[in-house]
């Protein structure tokens, strides 16, 4: 399991009144349809932060789909992209001790206050890394969001672990600073 995603699991019965196990009886007690009626329900009825939330929601979904689980899932039949991942992990977490790792379906979020990168294995040979960074134009490999929308400002293509430079370095730590 992600390191981090371990930590927000062991830190959630001090933040939040009740462990992982807790939560997971309140929620399947009821019936949400949408992943989001889960989250605003812990945020609206018991005061959790989104963060806790979203990965409370994602956690209780099912069994067979922890954190890890969604990950590898994320990667089948696009292994040569885990490293990129991995890698992009590694240059983040430093950034700060607020940052949460939310896996998802589809793709994994990276949230400080508000989700800053969206991180999703588009193709076989390529990841979609959304960025955060309003009012920033789109210029050259910083490109509108794509199929993103909203959930981010812009997407930078990444095909190889060189493409982690210090250019993209750069934005993804401003979109850290822009969700603080």
């Amino acid at each position: 399991m992600d390191k981090a995603l371990q930590t927000m699991i062991n830190n959630m019965p001090e933040k939040t009144g009740k462990s992982l196990e807790e939560w997971k009886k309140i929620l399947a007690k009821k019936a949400f349809t949408k992943h989001s009626e889960g989250v605003n329900f812990l945020k609206q009825e018991h005061g959790v932060t989104h963060g806790f939330a979203n990965t409370i929601v994602t956690l209780s979904k099912s069994e067979d789909h922890s954190a890890e689980d969604l990950v590898s899932n994320q990667y089948k039949g696009k292994e040569a992209l885990f490293p990129i991942y991995e890698k992009l992990l590694s240059v983040i977490k430093p950034f700060g001790n607020d940052i949460t790792i939310t896996p998802k379906k589809a793709s994994v979020s990276v949230i400080r206050k508000r989700q800053f990168v969206l991180i999703k294995p588009a193709t076989k040979t390529r990841i979609d890394l959304g960025l955060k960074l309003p009012e920033v134009p789109t210029s050259g490999r910083l490109g509108n969001s794509g199929p993103f929308g909203t959930m981010c400002t812009h997407r930078v293509q990444l095909n190889s672990l060189e493409d982690i430079d210090k250019e993209l370095i750069e934005w993804m730590h401003r979109a850290y600073e822009m969700a603080g």
